[in-house]
């Protein structure tokens, strides 16, 4: 065999064998820059560990631990607890640079009146309950599509190249057999009245062109009143476990898609 074709060989076996080393989906290249942001769902509310008290930012957080995973070339982790569109809009959105590289984003809950839902349904009457959740459904479906719309655009702006991924929010309730919590009615308000916000939220992730990661089947049979819980019964915030193998594992196949 000529010298040309035994170095051909070789360094086709060799690119061979180096398709083989990596799995499916590897990437030899960092992201440059990931920018973490949105509400208490984001920033870690209910999963201790708080690197940020003021913010709940929490070192079990799913950003914070997709970051140490894949340790990207900076880090900016600026969800905070509390936050609104608005709050995004003022005091987030100046993270973004064009060399973000992946952008996470869970944010709207507030918006639609998150906390005062969750307390009349916990502590007042079913018919209150299904008020709240009809007051907060009168928003998701009116107002909040152009809201998102509008923020998903500035996002887009200020980070051209940036994988965009949208986190939506679990169910929080189990909404068969007996919960102490609260009763099967309420659970099952609570059930549609999430559905209509992910819904409306996955809606404009996809005209924004950005990915969508539904946290609904991810954290089923782990809802509040489940054997193992990955939602917190007090804070109603998903906690440690529910951020490391819930909405880890769908941020990272969002990311990487």
């Amino acid at each position: 065999m000529r010298l040309s074709r035994v170095v051909s060989v070789a360094l086709g076996a060799l690119a061979t064998a180096a398709l083989t080393v990596f799995p499916s989906g590897f990437s030899q290249a960092a992201v440059a820059e990931y920018v973490a942001m949105g509400d208490s769902y984001a920033s870690g509310t209910g999963a201790g560990n708080y690197t940020d008290v003021a913010c709940t930012r929490s070192a079990n957080a799913y950003p914070a631990l997709w970051a140490a995973a894949n340790r990207p070339g900076a880090f900016k982790f600026v969800a905070c607890g509390g936050a609104q569109i608005p709050d995004v809009r003022s005091g987030q959105l100046s993270a973004l640079t064009a060399n973000t590289g992946l952008v996470s984003i869970s944010i709207g809950g507030n918006d639609s009146g998150f906390a005062s839902t969750m307390l009349r349904c916990k502590y007042l009457t079913t018919t209150s309950c299904q008020r709240a959740v009809e007051d907060a459904r009168g928003y998701v479906e009116g107002q909040l599509p152009s809201d998102l719309a509008s923020l998903y655009g500035e996002i887009r702006s200020r980070a051209p190249r940036a994988k965009v991924v949208v986190l939506g929010y679990p169910y929080l309730y189990e909404t068969g057999g007996y919960c102490s919590e609260m009763n099967a009615t309420k659970r099952q308000i609570l059930k549609d009245g999430a559905d209509t916000l992910n819904n409306v939220i996955a809606a404009a992730a996809r005209n924004a062109g950005f990915a969508f990661a539904d946290a609904r089947p991810a954290f089923a049979g782990h809802s509040i009143c489940a054997a193992q819980e990955w939602i917190d019964p007090g804070n109603v915030h998903p906690n440690a476990a529910g951020h490391a193998q819930g909405y880890l594992p769908i941020l990272t196949a969002a990311a990487g898609s």
